[in-house]
């Protein structure tokens, strides 16, 4: 309680107090008359806030949808190499996040894996360039990124089923895909839902990987808060951007959590 009070509360109440500035000018918690303006700056860029939200849900829902098979196919059917192939999928986290992403933009390149591919087999003459810095490339880097550890819940989910609920599945008729439809996903599907969210927030406000691979056609609202607290050195109006974003995405799963019930889920 103690660590998560001083290294999350406290940086955002801080953070919020900093939004609340006229200007940086002056100590952060001296007296100044608390404004609103930034607020109303950052209205200009809700379009592409919900821009970013969009491109966080669709990362958020692909990665869930590749991990789990990899996490079904650990419980199920690894058996006795499943710890040597848990082990392979998290060697990802061994390695510097800035080497993976840099890894897709030499892959999506003019000159990279893909293009050389493509000219050598005859099918292009010229390489594509649609393929990088774009929305496009962003969601793919991404959807990479998570896989690993969306996987991981979905798998701490599966390890909880009880392989006797398929043998009685079995006993009364279920075919296989109506034994996973029928009991595994839906026992599964809390583990589903913090997968998602695991990868979901986090993305919302996502700059690396839009300023290596995006470039300017691919850039997310993250992007404009580090751009106004590095380049721009408007520290208020960056730090209104992130309150609003944090309260858009604490939005978004709240609303997401209450219409979806995860008893019923289970019950199913």
């Amino acid at each position: 309680m103690l660590v998560l009070l001083g290294c999350l509360v406290v940086p955002l109440l801080l953070v919020a107090v900093l939004s609340l500035r006229p200007s940086l000018a002056g100590p952060l918690l001296a007296g100044f008359e608390p404004t609103l303006a930034h607020y109303a700056a950052s209205l200009g860029f809700l379009r592409l806030l919900l821009t970013s939200i969009v491109i966080a849900a669709i990362v958020a829902a692909a990665a869930t949808a590749l991990a789990y098979p990899i996490a079904w196919f650990l419980r199920f059917v690894a058996g006795r190499h499943a710890a040597l192939l848990l082990l392979l999928l998290l060697i990802p986290f061994w390695t510097s996040y800035l080497l993976r992403v840099m890894a897709w933009k030499l892959m999506l390149g003019s000159e990279g894996v893909i293009n050389s591919l493509l000219i050598s087999s005859g099918l292009i003459d010229q390489p594509l360039a649609a393929l990088l810095y774009n929305r496009g490339a962003v969601v793919v880097t991404l959807v990479y990124v998570w896989i690993p550890f969306a996987a991981l819940p979905i798998l701490a989910a599966l390890q909880r089923v009880d392989s006797a609920l398929h043998e009685a599945a079995g006993d009364l008729y279920a075919r296989p895909f109506s034994q996973f439809w029928r009991v595994t996903l839906p026992l599964s599907m809390p583990g589903v839902l913090v997968a998602f969210f695991m990868v979901f927030i986090p993305t919302v406000g996502e700059y690396v990987t839009p300023l290596l691979v995006g470039g300017t056609g691919g850039a997310m609202y993250g992007n404009i808060i580090h751009d106004f607290f590095t380049r721009a050195a408007n520290w208020p109006l960056g730090a209104a951007m992130a309150v609003v974003m944090l309260g858009a995405t604490l939005a978004f799963a709240l609303v997401a959590l209450r219409l979806i019930d995860l008893r019923r889920l289970v019950a199913r």
